[in-house]
């Protein structure tokens, strides 16, 4: 799949998840429906995936646990926050690096609007 495509299908579970249970939950709730949503559209993913950190000499096995990675090509993650800050935006780049995946989808599930919610970063 393309990542266009895939980011597409990602954003259409995210819709219907937000459609259903709306804003004002904790991420935890979003995330498992989420992953439900994912599964029933026949996308590979991985939940909590671990990245390794390197750090000079050391290597941290779990330096940080991406929330969703699909389709081995975009990294999710969600937020259920009163609005994005720098620092979120910074996490997902971060996490674009370190995995070295060159998409990402910053999702708060805590607007209205979803379309209001959704960042997409690419490398």
């Amino acid at each position: 799949m393309v990542i266009n495509d895939i980011t597409g299908e990602i954003i259409g579970c995210c819709i219907e998840v937000h459609k259903e249970l709306g804003p004002g939950l904790l991420e935890s709730a979003y995330e498992e429906c989420l992953a439900y949503e994912l599964s029933r559209a026949g996308l590979f993913f991985e939940r909590q995936k671990p990245i390794p950190v390197h750090y000079k000499e050391i290597r941290l096995e779990y330096g940080y646990r991406m929330d969703f990675v699909v389709e081995n090509q975009v990294i999710v993650e969600l937020k259920s926050v009163e609005i994005i800050s720098p620092v979120h935006t910074a996490q997902i780049l971060t996490y674009m690096k370190l995995a070295e995946i060159e998409a990402g989808l910053l999702i708060n599930f805590n607007v209205l609007l979803l379309k209001n919610g959704i960042k997409r970063f690419l490398k």
